[in-house]
């Protein structure tokens, strides 16, 4: 999960004791039927009604002063930027706000909602909640000890040619301009985790051993469990990768397995994109002034989990879903850690050698046939 149960009760139990903030003035959301309402804004008339609460609370709780538009006028603009990529002339004419003040407003919202991100963007950390999400994984993939996948996520950008050093560092190995974040999210789609925001040349490693996230389970504070990472990474003691040339059937099992468990970040990132069409395409940017892309990327991190727990489903796409990009590779072979490769080949041994699925199926038939 994003964020336990109790948790988000809290949260909500918070909100609701601060309601009487802003209430007296009509929302302007109540403008729009439900269906116009999903259309504008790719979300529910409740879970829109949860994000302004959280953000009117948030901004109350950071002391912003009192700004000149209401709250919900200010997550409307917000909200329908980030569902289509632009502020449409009708919301701006329905809040009263001119093309160019948009932006000003955008920028707040997004700073407000990202600050939100450690309230609905949280990894297991009790040892309870990081069995049941390593629970959840292993019944969908077959593999153990799993918190999550981990994965680089790329925005496009639009970045000056005429600065050749700086639009170069953009260049990701697709060939186009993005920027990219550290993410990981679980079996479910839920996001619990989002680190940095570089150019789109970053090496996935080095993102990953500068990242908190990344000392934190290199150094143990995890314990014994794993994360999922394509070629990008270095197989170690907690993130684990495929085999590169598998030579027998249970490397190809486990392949299989982690290939299944690992585009689910695939969906996930598909899914986000097409409900905040603005990661499509971000704007310009510049090498070292990445802010304002990186709190428009946890914004919508965190309005993804919010809405994943209202259960509001994305809009239909509309054509394929983006996959991820591959690995940046090193150009000098790196050295794999022989306890990680131990450890990666024991668990192949154990839960993917044709033995022991043959012997969980024969369970399984017989369990059925006693039914």
């Amino acid at each position: 999960m994003a964020f336990a149960l109790p948790v988000w009760l809290a949260v909500q139990d918070e909100l609701l004791g601060h309601s009487e903030v802003d209430s007296g003035a009509p929302c302007c959301f109540d403008e729009f039927d439900d269906e116009a309402l999903f259309q504008v804004f790719h979300l529910t008339r409740p879970c829109i009604a949860f994000i302004a609460d959280s953000v009117r609370t948030r901004m109350r709780e950071v002391a912003l002063k009192k700004p000149a538009q209401s709250v919900d006028a200010m997550v409307m603009v917000a909200l329908n930027y980030y569902a289509h990529g632009l502020s449409s002339a009708d919301v701006q004419q329905r809040v009263g706000l001119r093309q160019t003040e948009c932006p000003a407003v955008i920028s707040t919202v997004s700073g407000v909602i990202a600050g939100m991100s450690d309230q609905f963007i949280s990894f297991p950390q009790m040892e309870e909640a990081k069995a049941s999400v390593a629970f959840t994984t292993e019944k969908l993939c077959g593999i153990p000890n799993v918190l999550g996948v981990l994965a680089p996520a790329h925005f496009k950008i639009r970045a000056s040619p005429y600065e050749k050093d700086s639009f170069r560092s953009f260049v990701n190995t697709l060939g186009y301009t993005s920027v990219v974040s550290q993410m990981i999210c679980d079996s479910d789609g839920n996001i619990l985790s989002v680190e940095k925001c570089c150019v789109g040349s970053t090496f996935e490693q080095e993102m990953w051993e500068s990242s908190f996230k990344g000392r934190e389970m290199e150094e143990e504070q995890h314990g014994s469990y794993w994360v999922i990472g394509g070629k990008g990474y270095h197989l170690s003691k907690h993130v684990l990768t495929p085999v590169s040339d598998p030579t027998n059937v249970k490397e190809t099992r486990f392949n299989a397995a982690h290939a299944k468990i690992h585009n689910v970040m695939r969906t996930t990132l598909g899914s986000m994109k097409r409900r905040f069409r603005c990661l499509m395409q971000l704007g310009f940017a510049q090498e070292g002034s990445l802010n304002k892309k990186s709190n428009i990327i946890k914004a919508c991190c965190v309005l993804h989990n919010i809405a994943q727990k209202f259960s509001v489903p994305p809009p239909p796409a509309t054509g394929k879903i983006e996959r991820l990009l591959p690995g940046k590779q090193h150009l000098v072979a790196v050295e794999i850690n022989p306890e990680a490769l131990k450890a990666r080949q024991e668990l192949i041994d154990n839960h993917f050698s044709v033995d022991s699925r043959s012997e969980d199926a024969l369970s399984t038939r017989v369990t059925e046939e006693k039914v």
